[in-house]
């Protein structure tokens, strides 16, 4: 494997991990909302919200940061 695919290969399992954490964000979030912990409600919206965040926003910033440049 070539260095350009290994660095490809590294942001494309960094992206996926983003998503994935931000769907686990979410789910403890929902988890804290509802009430079924002793955690206050306002924080598991705060998790939900960043949560989503992470999961929709943060990867496309990469995405376009990581980017190949046009010629």
């Amino acid at each position: 494997m070539t260095d350009d695919e290994s660095r490809a290969r590294a942001r494309w399992i960094t992206l996926q991990l983003m998503r994935v954490s931000g769907a686990a964000l979410v789910m403890v979030g929902a988890i804290i909302a509802v009430g079924r912990t002793s955690l206050p409600t306002a924080a598991g919206t705060v998790l939900m919200l960043v949560g989503l965040l992470d999961a929709t926003v943060i990867p496309l910033v990469l995405a376009r940061r990581w980017r190949t440049p046009k010629p």
